[in-house]
C-alpha cells in the first residue's frame, strides 16, 4: 500500500458544501493560496466567491501567516467556495485552538446542510408546475 508523505508542519482538514468537497492543507508561510493547481483569485473568478473562501482568514487576521493548497471536487463554483471556507476554518482551529470561539460565532465551523431539492413527478422542477387551467 502506498504511503502518503505528510510533512510534520502541515495541517489537513476537509470542508463540505452542497455537492463539493474541499481538502485543505495549511502550512506556515506568506499567504499564498492555491486551488486545484491555480491561484485562488484565478480559480474563483468572482469577487464575492473570493471573499467567501477567504472569510476565515479575515476573521482571525491570519491571511499572511499561512499558505494553503486546496483540492476541491464536485458541485459548482459557489459550493466549492463554501467548501473551501469550511475546510479552511477547520484547519485554522487545528492550528490554533484560540480561533475556535471567533469562527464558531461567525458560523464557519458548521456545515451548511442545505442541498438541492429533488424533482417531483408531475412537475417541471422541484416545485414548478404547469399553469392551472380551469377549462
Amino acid at each position: 500500500m502506498a504511503e502518503k508523505k505528510v510533512k510534520s508542519n502541515q495541517i489537513i482538514a476537509t470542508g463540505r458544501r452542497k455537492k463539493s468537497i474541499a481538502r485543505v492543507r495549511l502550512f506556515p508561510g506568506t499567504g499564498k493560496c492555491t486551488v486545484n493547481g491555480r491561484e485562488m483569485g484565478e480559480y474563483l473568478q468572482r469577487d464575492t466567491l473570493l471573499l467567501v473562501a477567504r472569510q476565515p482568514f479575515e476573521i482571525t487576521g491570519t491571511g499572511d501567516k499561512y499558505d494553503i493548497i486546496v483540492r476541491v471536487v464536485g458541485g459548482g463554483v459557489s459550493g466549492q467556495a463554501g467548501a473551501i471556507c469550511h475546510g479552511l476554518a477547520r484547519a485554522l482551529v487545528k492550528a490554533n485552538e484560540n480561533f475556535k470561539k471567533e469562527l464558531k460565532e461567525a458560523g464557519l465551523l458548521t456545515r451548511d446542510p442545505r442541498m438541492k431539492e429533488r424533482k417531483k413527478y408531475g412537475l417541471k422542477k422541484a416545485r414548478k408546475a404547469s399553469q392551472f387551467s380551469k377549462r
